[in-house]
């Protein structure tokens, strides 16, 4: 504050400052708050995971292991790509609501979610809708959480294609990625169980063998076997998505995301390290002009509500919702987890995006918003581009933009929308400055687009699983004959409900790839705005449970963040779909480019006639989409109301629908670090570190065990 009032240079370190130190005050207390005076976590009762283990999907987990799938799980492309985008308002008003946002609203809501699906036999959010707010609310829940999450999910695979796309390098790194994860799971199942430390060195030290000859294969004969266009990727990501969710956890999931959690988590505090050391100076103004015009050319619309929809993951995630009521759930070893992992991994995923918005901030503004805006904005050749920036009052040569490219061995940087690239760009330049010099720029530069990727693709098959056990059980409840959909071992309804997922978001992928306008600029705000609604949705069902559970006088935990993105999720939903600004309102935009239809006239953004329909066509869908999504959500709220008004007037008339009490066998800490008292126990019962359940009276261990 003191810097801003006398309008001194600002360093990125007190971003890093701020951020942390808000993390330790409200983990240690608040989070402690919920957990045991809302919440009544109990370390006595059993979890889905020891009374219905299987195998597939329900599978006692090591809390560290679990904690590493949970953040890879829940941290895809928003808190890398929305504070990036977000920066175009400026540093500050970002990065104030990632940092007070995650306290009160997106920890709270990934906690909470995890602990009432834990003692609902890990069900989903729209069964637990369905059956806590009633048939109605319940219906249009799961109406509203499946279509959004096949939109979170084509999103999420749209930055993967963009980040990939004609990069060699990064497409057969990421792609090793995956025998290493198979290889990891087999390791840890047959060869050497329980050997967590082990098979992480193993893990870790082939994770870099890819990112290095990922090099080598870009400047050898094999580049264009892996230089892959957006079309191709598409295909890949769809056949990806389909095998990676129909595989058991132990095979790939988990032992994937548990390597990728190293990689985001070992960069993030690489990052965060050399800021504090190298102490860059924010470049980007604390508040811009487009944040009260308007008139953005990243995205347009205003500060409120826009900054909001757009920073989504980074502070508030409905998506999180899904993988806390989903995969995680079914493998949680103690309810006295859900606060490491569901409140813990959430604070680790602000701290991504903290980062994000601080590495896209510490550019040059004129690089920044050269790299952001669509061509139709700022034309498709480095003198168009610097002569439209210049206009907008930033400094700008086309020499700098070649060198820029040239720096990272890219051909252009010009019009990378969707984040991944510009992030990348801002890592690679503090990276630089720490370790290596400007000769290991473009090794940083395409180390960052591989650890995005990987965020991504770790939110892609978590997100796909969540919305096969979301279709399954929907098409269960549909007839009593099509009950054995529900069944996570009969593999035909597994097959089919994973293609229907796959084929709808794939859809949705190839529509955005192909958009005339920037897949990005034209799916991102409708996927920060059903995110958003998700949210609303998932803390509204959290307070009925409140209020039916007793617990009134705590309600206030999950209301107050509800009132306050149910606010800015429908004021946005409302602009997005009637505002007259066609830049804003998807209407308005179909209006205009179908006028120039019929009119014969070209515009912005359309090389041809077909292009135009395209816009319109994609437009209207927006609108239609948005306009449902909110109308969903609404019936919700109402539904939740009236049952919450039901519960206070006659508490006797409402029930809870919670498995029943089931004393726990299994012995694990609760935190990452066992406590002393913790210690004691897990050697009374001759476990290692990890738990398990108790030597048995044959003297051999049980499967959960897990050893060091």
């Amino acid at each position: 504050m003191l810097a801003l009032a006398r309008g001194e240079e600002v360093s990125a370190a007190w971003m890093v400052a701020a951020a942390l130190g808000t993390y330790a005050i409200g983990y240690r207390f608040y989070s402690k708050f919920i957990a045991h005076r809302v919440l009544r976590v109990d370390r006595t009762r059993a979890t889905p995971a020891e009374r219905m283990a299987d195998g597939l999907d329900y599978h006692a987990t090591d809390r560290r292991v679990l904690l590493g799938h949970h953040f890879a799980g829940i941290s895809g492309a928003g808190p890398l790509v929305g504070p990036v985008l977000a920066a175009q308002m400026g540093y500050l008003p970002g990065t104030i609501w990632i940092i007070v946002g995650v306290i009160f609203a997106g920890a709270v809501q990934d906690m909470v979610v995890l602990f009432f699906s834990t003692r609902r036999d890990g069900k989903s959010l729209g069964q637990i809708a369905r059956e806590e707010i009633g048939l109605v609310g319940g219906i249009a829940a799961v109406i509203a959480i499946f279509s959004i999450m096949i939109i979170i999910l084509a999103v999420l695979a749209l930055i993967v294609v963009n980040a990939l796309a004609e990069s060699p390098w990064g497409t057969f790194s990421v792609g090793l990625t995956i025998p290493i994860a198979l290889f990891m799971g087999i390791y840890l199942r047959y060869l050497r169980p329980g050997r967590i430390a082990e098979v992480t060195v193993i893990g870790v030290a082939l994770l870099l063998l890819a990112i290095v000859s990922g090099r080598w294969i870009a400047n050898s004969g094999l580049a264009d076997t892996f230089t892959l266009s957006p079309g191709a990727l598409v295909g890949w990501l769809v056949i990806y998505g389909f095998a990676a969710s129909v595989a058991p956890v132990w095979l790939l999931l988990v032992p994937r995301d548990y390597l990728s959690t190293f990689m985001k988590v070992g960069t993030i505090g690489l990052l965060a390290l050399a800021i504090v050391i190298t102490l860059p100076t924010l470049q980007m103004d604390a508040v811009t002009d487009f944040a009260s015009n308007g008139d953005g050319p990243v995205f347009a619309g205003s500060l409120f509500p826009f900054v909001f929809i757009t920073i989504a993951c980074g502070a508030l995630s409905g998506f999180h919702s899904l993988i806390s009521s989903g995969t995680t759930p079914k493998m949680i070893q103690k309810e006295t987890q859900v606060r490491t992992i569901g409140y813990g991994a959430m604070l680790m995923e602000s701290s991504v995006a903290v980062m994000a918005i601080t590495a896209a901030c510490v550019l040059d503004p004129g690089t920044y918003f050269a790299m952001n805006a669509p061509p139709a904005v700022i034309g498709d050749t480095l003198q168009a581009a610097s002569d439209t920036i210049s206009s907008w009052g930033f400094s700008l040569t086309p020499e700098q933009l070649a060198s820029a490219a040239e720096s990272v061995e890219e051909e252009s940087l010009l019009s990378r929308t969707g984040g991944a690239p510009t992030l990348a760009l801002g890592l690679s330049a503090i990276l630089a400055d720490f370790l290596g010099g400007d000769a290991m720029s473009s090794f940083w530069y395409h180390f960052a687009i591989m650890f995005e990727a990987l965020f991504i693709l770790t939110a892609i098959d978590a997100g796909t699983r969540v919305g096969r056990f979301i279709l399954q059980d929907a098409i269960a409840s549909v007839h009593p004959r099509l009950g054995r959909f529900r069944s996570t071992n009969w593999m035909p309804g597994v097959w089919i409900s994973s293609a229907v997922v796959t084929a709808l978001w794939g859809y949705l992928l190839w529509v955005g790839v192909h958009d005339p306008l920037g897949g990005i600029n034209t799916l991102y705000p409708i996927f920060g705005i059903s995110n958003q609604l998700l949210g609303a949705v998932a803390l509204a069902v959290c307070t009925v449970l409140l209020v039916k559970s007793g617990r009134l006088k705590y309600v206030w935990v999950t209301l107050l963040p509800l009132t306050w993105v149910s606010v800015v999720t429908l004021t946005a939903s409302w602009q997005k779909v009637f505002s007259g600004d066609p830049a804003v309102g998807f209407l308005a935009r179909r209006d205009r480019y179908q006028d120039g239809i019929d009119a014969g006239e070209l515009l912005t953004g359309a090389q041809d006639m077909d292009d135009m329909r395209t816009i319109v066509s994609t437009a209207t869908l927006d609108a239609f989409l948005s306009a449902v999504l909110a109308l969903l959500v609404i019936v919700v709220f109402a539904d939740a109301l009236r049952v919450c008004v039901k519960a206070i007037r006659r508490p006797g008339s409402v029930a809870l629908a919670e498995a029943p009490y089931t004393e726990s066998r299994i012995v694990a800490p609760a935190g990452l670090i066992a406590t002393r008292e913790e210690r004691a126990e897990l050697a009374a019962a001759g476990l290692g570190p990890g738990g398990g359940i108790p030597r048995q009276a044959d003297g051999e261990r049980a499967g959960a065990e897990v050893r060091e």
